[in-house]
């Protein structure tokens, strides 16, 4: 996304700065103090802002698009908290191997044209011992589930009804089922991962063990 359409999403987003700081919160209690995190596709930079309130954390954000990245950091900036934010392809991260404790990337893994070159790169990214966390829409879906998490989005009249059309002949056929991840996931460094499904979404977490030698017990 860029120019106006960015904005509006940017406006459309914000309206949801409740979930942006639930799992902020729920992420901060998972994660070490002052530990490197990465947003992949952080968009405005909602989440970002609100996980650097809460900790020393070192926050970087990645987007593709240039409007996001000066939306996030003006963002930022208003609020005076360091979170860098830069352009770039989550397929060919400007970071070095090694660099993340953590990695987010939420509502953004259907959107990308190397979906598999992204998971390797998340993996080169993250330190051994590393946690990514990706959370998207399923394909598998119901309309209705879609039509209900849209309505508890409280967006107004209008755009709830674009989100519901953006969400039904776009989003969805773009999105994946728990068993494709699965897939993508066996063919990746990663090998395995815990995914979680509700009627609406995915999580998937994915673990980089301690050393190539080492497999995290979580995943055994």
């Amino acid at each position: 996304m860029e120019g106006a359409v960015a904005r509006w999403y940017a406006s459309l987003t914000k309206q949801s700065l409740g979930d942006f700081k639930s799992l902020a919160r729920r992420i901060a209690s998972e994660i070490p103090d002052a530990c490197n995190v990465l947003e992949v596709a952080p968009g405005p930079g909602y989440f970002a802002i609100e996980l650097a309130r809460l900790d020393d954390y070192r926050i970087t954000g990645l987007d593709i698009s240039q409007t996001f990245v000066e939306i996030a950091r003006a963002n930022a900036a208003k609020e005076n908290l360091p979170v860098e934010f830069r352009r770039g392809n989550a397929s060919a991260m400007p970071f070095a191997a090694d660099s993340f404790d953590f990695l987010l990337c939420r509502a953004a893994f259907k959107n990308f044209s190397q979906p598999e070159q992204a998971l390797e790169e998340m993996h080169r990214v993250l330190r051994p011992g590393g946690k990514a966390l990706i959370v998207d829409l399923r394909r598998d879906a119901s309309y209705e589930s879609v039509s209900h998490g849209v309505d508890a989005m409280r967006l107004g009249a209008v755009n709830s009804l674009i989100t519901k059309l953006t969400f039904r002949y776009m989003l969805l056929k773009r999105a994946y089922t728990k068993g494709e991840f699965e897939t993508m996931i066996a063919r990746s460094k990663f090998h395995r991962a815990q995914i979680r499904e509700d009627s609406f979404g995915l999580e998937i977490v994915l673990y980089k063990p301690p050393s190539a030698a080492l497999i995290d017990p979580l995943l055994a």
